[in-house]
């Protein structure tokens, strides 16, 4: 089956096209203002260089920074208002009260608080009053907002209040779109919430750009189901992400990681991966990047959907060099302008490409390199930025390989933090290759009341078949799916014997379902 992957960066995008593991061509292009003229310019050159036509593909996987920088940058945001399920006891800390002002002003937040949600135990903190949710609604229409989050107390323990909630709005005012917060976070009501009114604002730019998406399919002939990259590395139908495009927000890092471990062949290793702005650090296990454990911010928001444990800095391969004291590389980077910019391609920039290139580290551009004086000091000072992040993101002392990756990781030595750096063929381009791979998952996390009737291997095996029956509705070969990540913590702080139980399945994409 042959596939497209794609992985749309802040400098270039990457296209790999790729029959089974086999890797058939691939090609960079700059990202362009539209985004999807780079795209194309990628797939073009891609398809070119495998001797492969369009009607051939089979799938077409897209990693998008779309919706993330939409969030960074406070554009295209949908006008959004909250309904939190709580009263009368769920009103101690308001929404958005952690959040930045320029966020809360760039989504025009507001809220509404009524009656309902759930005790720990399940049972109902109060009843849903059908009039006063649809008044609140009708409040929150009135000041603009047709993007509405939903969010009840425990939802995580009992999420039919949430469901019964879209069903009376879905009746009532059809033109609402509603995100529930049961769909998207774990434990946690602010966190959960957090994450739900972030998907509501996005809503209406996700429908646009994948329709972008699927004019441009058109353009390239290629007729075959579109899929994007999810943020644990593995895919999401595009109908979906019209649903839910938080789910993609960390796409990128997770492609590279998940291409790295492919293509060196290790499961388990430390990701260096380097772009044209910026050097992310991971690790993966089993070939799946380690995800964060705790709440994760996402543009100085806290929010709990599972993302990549992942720590980036300043640094590409096309950070500006200070070369006087204090002397710094990045972070400001001329970015897509590297080839017109840095001094080895004629340019009057002296970036970090320059540097390795003058330190002997690799053979790129078209002028000679240029003479630096300080070069010994500035390539410490590149070394330890990278080292110092590599020794944050390691969880043991155990010697693993560090898999360098990117464009950029021609800048790294053959050494990191004593570690010896791996770097595989086709690693510049490793993002598109992770997409090109990724497999389709079904994830849960569920708090399970243990009783006479239900133990702890009852638990766990309820919250599995949910896990794979939710992978197999997204189009996963029920033969191959396996469980990728399995754990239950007992909750002691809860009244009764709760356990929290998460569990994540990995199963190959079966076309026949397609």
């Amino acid at each position: 089956m042959i596939r497209i992957g794609v992985d749309v960066g802040g400098t270039n995008t990457d296209a790999v096209v790729m029959k089974g593991e086999k890797f058939l061509g691939g090609a960079k292009s700059p990202t362009t203002k539209d985004i999807l003229t780079g795209v194309e310019n990628a797939i073009h050159g891609a398809l070119v260089e495998a001797k492969t036509s369009s009607d051939s593909v089979k799938v077409l996987i897209i990693g998008t920074t779309h919706f993330v920088n939409a969030l960074v940058q406070r554009t295209n945001l949908a006008q959004t208002g909250l309904i939190r399920m709580c009263l009368p006891s769920g009103s101690s800390i308001l929404p958005f009260a952690d959040w930045p002002k320029s966020l809360v002003g760039g989504m025009k937040g507001t809220y509404q608080l009524i009656k309902g949600g759930y005790e720990m135990t399940g049972s109902e903190i109060s009843q849903l009053d059908h009039d006063e949710l649809i008044g609140a609604a009708k409040r929150l229409s009135d000041t603009g907002c047709n993007q509405i989050a939903i969010s009840s107390v425990f939802a995580t323990v009992r999420g039919d209040m949430e469901e019964e909630a879209l069903e009376i709005l879905t009746k009532a005012m059809p033109d609402l779109s509603v995100t529930l917060s049961k769909s998207i976070g774990g434990m946690g009501l602010l966190e959960r919430e957090n994450a739900a009114i972030i998907n509501a604002s996005l809503r209406p730019l996700a429908t646009e750009v994948v329709d972008s998406f699927k004019l441009l399919q058109k353009s390239l002939n290629l007729s075959c189901p579109m899929f994007f990259t999810r943020n644990d590395g593995t895919l999401i139908e595009a109908k979906e992400v019209v649903e839910l495009p938080v789910l993609t927000f960390a796409c990128g890092p997770t492609n590279s990681m998940r291409g790295a471990a492919f293509l060196s062949g290790l499961k388990d290793a430390l990701v260096v991966d380097v772009g044209g702005t910026t050097t992310d650090v991971g690790e993966v296990k089993d070939g799946f990047p380690r995800l964060a454990g705790t709440s994760v911010m996402v543009a100085d928001v806290r929010t709990n959907f599972a993302m990549p444990d992942v720590i980036s800095i300043g640094l590409g391969g096309g950070s500006i060099v200070a070369n006087k004291e204090p002397m710094a590389i990045g972070p400001v980077s001329v970015g897509h302008e590297l080839l017109q910019k840095a001094a080895v391609f004629g340019g009057d920039t002296l970036t970090a490409t320059d540097l390795a290139v003058a330190a002997g580290r690799c053979k790129v551009g078209t002028n000679s390199p240029p003479s630096i004086s300080s070069i010994d000091k500035l390539i410490e000072i590149l070394d330890k930025m990278v080292s110092d992040q590599v020794a944050r993101a390691r969880t043991s002392n155990k010697s693993i390989p560090v898999i360098a990756v990117g464009g950029g990781s021609v800048m790294m030595p053959s050494e990191i933090d004593g570690l010896e750096v791996i770097t595989p063929k086709h690693n510049d381009l490793a993002n598109a290759v992770g997409a090109a791979i990724a497999q389709v998952s079904g994830q849960v996390s569920r708090v399970v009341l243990l009783n006479d009737n239900v133990d702890r291997e009852s638990a766990i095996k309820e919250v599995t078949e949910e896990a794979t029956s939710l992978a197999v509705k997204r189009h996963a070969d029920p033969k191959s799916i396996t469980i990728l990540t399995q754990s239950d913590v007992p909750l002691s702080y809860l009244p009764g014997n709760n356990l929290l139980v998460n569990v994540t399945v990995v199963g190959d994409l079966l076309m026949e379902e397609l």
